[in-house]
């Protein structure tokens, strides 16, 4: 699976490890950066993440800052992203399995790596449940 990464300067240490994580699990990674730690605005790396997808470039991502909501917010503003809110195992099951999410948002101040590391796994393990699910989900883009 190739997946795209964006952060800030607040989810750059957790890019990295997880990066380091995701390529260890045989995933190849685009990275959107940023590339240091230093003050920066989420939105210029998310909507590249978030244009890769439209064009269908790439078909999964992952966005890091310090809450999850900057990155995610953004993420949602690109037609064919549906990017999920990710603080526990359950929610990263469930955004997957209801909401066929194709970007997982970690809140990088409010989880542990380890748990950034759990939650990533179970994201782009977990499968699409389709059925009732998939009439919901084809509500969401405004084609």
């Amino acid at each position: 699976m190739t997946i795209g990464l964006a952060c800030d300067h607040a989810g750059y240490f957790y890019k990295e490890a997880l990066k380091a994580h995701l390529e260890q699990r045989g995933h190849t990674i685009v990275d959107f950066g940023t590339n240091s730690d230093a003050s920066c605005d989420y939105p210029d790396f998310v909507h590249s993440l978030g244009d890769a997808i439209d064009k269908g470039i790439l078909t999964w991502g992952m966005a890091i800052c310090g809450s999850g909501q900057g990155v995610c917010i953004t993420a949602n503003k690109h037609q064919y992203v549906r990017a999920a809110l990710v603080w526990n195992a359950d929610i990263a099951a469930l955004s997957r399995q209801h909401n066929n999410a194709n970007v997982v948002c970690l809140p990088s101040r409010f989880i542990s790596l380890e748990a950034a590391k759990e939650y990533a796994d179970l994201f782009f393990a977990t499968e699409f449940e389709g059925g009732r699910h998939q009439f919901r989900v084809d509500k969401i883009a405004l084609d």
